[in-house]
């Protein structure tokens, strides 16, 4: 045997053309198939979101059409009569949410430098579950727990202190009644402190390990690495985290329901009951049986969808800030 050269029967036999091109035809289909069904799905969910918008659109034009820019501005709700007026809602929804970001952003910032920076490793884990847990529990539940646990301490314990104490604000001031602005601003802020939570927690991870490093090295102490290694590095994000808590805020319904009142009144007081846009949607949508009466209520759903994705939006944008490297410098 000539040398260099293999046995005829060791020899591996060379595809067939035909088999090659039949392979190279499916794989081009293969993709094609995929790169389409993926582009498929994506366009679907674009116009899920467009039917929705002309949905609320459509339905909300006797409304637009007979109240104007004035619905925002009225404070009067009289399905008898006929005049609409959101300005209570409006007010109920910003003054329920910001206290709920009030309450919530210390702690699940609080929560989030702990578990990165100072948490045993042991707990570590321990702690997120914990606290990511929160975000699983059902809305109605806490809307049952604020009714039975919540509401009765407000209206024995902390209320009474409030007045006595800081009802010169005229924040705190009139009945205890127990449900009310504050009630419904606490029961917020506990169930969007997973939000703000988890993402300032992955926010923070994202800081460079050289960054906490380099400031210690200079002999800052563990609380000074943390302002001005992590927490300067990070603000974006977690202003986008934040943001993100105050959609889900703006938008929670049932919790929100059950314990704010449900009165549309614009009160000083945080004691007082409200009414929020999600609220009155949820209470009064099968009620109403005049066309102007439910063209106002989707009006105010078209609001509300149309902060919900502005909100949502700036977070997103703030977050990928942080994580793409563009907002993760200190300053010189």
């Amino acid at each position: 045997m000539p040398e260099g050269r293999e046995p005829a029967a060791l020899a591996k036999p060379s595809p067939s053309p035909r088999i090659e091109l039949r392979t190279s035809r499916l794989s081009r289909y293969l993709d094609f198939l995929f790169r389409n069904s993926v582009l498929l799905c994506s366009a679907a969910v674009l116009a899920v979101m467009g039917l929705f918008f002309f949905e609320l659109i459509t339905r909300s034009k006797l409304s637009i059409a007979r109240f104007g820019f004035g619905f925002f501005l009225g404070n009067i709700w009289d399905p008898v009569s006929g005049d609409f007026g959101a300005l209570p809602f409006v007010y109920g929804t910003i003054v329920s949410s910001l206290l709920a970001l009030v309450l919530a952003v210390p702690l699940a910032v609080g929560v989030s430098i702990f578990v990165t920076e100072l948490c045993p490793r042991l707990l570590r884990g321990v702690v997120s579950f914990t606290v990511e847990l929160l975000a699983a529990v059902p809305s109605v539940i806490y809307g049952l727990w604020g009714i039975f646990v919540l509401a009765p301490l407000l209206h024995k314990h902390v209320q009474p202190w409030l007045a006595q104490y800081l009802g010169w604000t005229g924040m705190f001031g009139g009945p205890a009644y127990g449900i009310g602005m504050l009630a419904a601003g606490i029961i917020l802020a506990i169930m969007i402190i997973p939000i703000i939570a988890s993402i300032t927690r992955e926010v923070l991870v994202a800081v460079p390990q050289s960054q906490r490093e380099a400031v210690l090295a200079l002999g800052a102490t563990r609380w000074e690495m943390v302002r001005m290694a992590v927490l300067r590095n990070a603000r974006a994000g977690i202003m986008g985290g934040v943001i993100l808590g105050l959609g889900r805020a703006i938008g929670e319904t049932m919790a929100v329901t059950m314990l704010i009142g449900n009165r549309p009144e614009i009160a000083k007081s945080l004691f007082a009951p409200g009414y929020t846009m999600a609220s009155v949607i949820a209470n009064e949508f099968s009620e109403a049986t005049d066309d102007l009466y439910l063209s106002a209520l989707v009006e105010i759903g078209l609001v509300l969808l149309i902060v919900t994705v502005l909100v949502n939006a700036c977070a997103r944008l703030l977050v990928w800030s942080v994580t793409h490297g563009y907002s993760g410098r200190t300053d010189a």
